[in-house]
């Protein structure tokens, strides 16, 4: 039965490639409110619901096989099997070569495998996709100072601290010699 139910996922996933990936859903206006209510949080809690509600808009797929995609590469990442995540998000991204989510989870999988090279890529393809999601942005900056590059991170960093004042990443900013925090 299990077999059966992957046979099936399969073709379904090659009819939508053959079909084509629709336009991800525009998600500008409601992300500009989350951002200006974020910025105005007076503490990080409440800031947080704000951040949640944009991964609820950047984690919606175009369609339902590109949102099943995602799914199951974000349920196989929960359990470490990220062979199949893998998988999912490889067939995601060239399904759905607009989709920036796409790339902001696969980057995240090579993060969590340690294959810091193969992440930088996905993560420049998300944000030129999506300028302002913090979730890349701080991925970036993470993999960057995983790399030992921490002089190229933290512009992105503070980038996303611009977006998202309250995000934890916030911590890892340098500040110059002689400013008291």
């Amino acid at each position: 039965m299990r077999r059966l139910i992957s046979v099936l996922a399969v073709v379904a996933a090659q009819s939508a490639v053959a079909d084509g990936c629709p336009v991800a859903p525009d998600h500008t206006a409601a992300l500009d409110g989350l951002y200006a209510e974020v910025q105005r949080a007076p503490n990080e809690m409440i800031a947080r619901n704000f951040s949640s509600q944009m991964w609820e808009l950047w984690l919606e797929a175009p369609d339902e096989p590109s949102q099943m995609m995602l799914d199951e590469a974000l349920r196989a990442m929960r359990i470490g099997d990220y062979l199949r995540a893998n998988n999912r998000l490889n067939t995601l991204v060239s399904y759905c070569p607009f989709y920036a989510e796409g790339y902001n989870q696969r980057a995240f999988l090579n993060y969590l495998r340690g294959d810091y090279p193969a992440v930088l890529p996905d993560l420049d393809q998300a944000i030129a996709l999506s300028p302002r999601h913090t979730g890349a942005l701080t991925g970036k900056a993470l993999t960057l100072i995983a790399m030992g590059r921490e002089d190229e991170a933290q512009p992105v960093l503070k980038e996303a601290v611009s977006l998202n004042p309250w995000l934890g990443e916030r911590a890892l900013i340098k500040q110059p010699e002689g400013d008291d925090l």
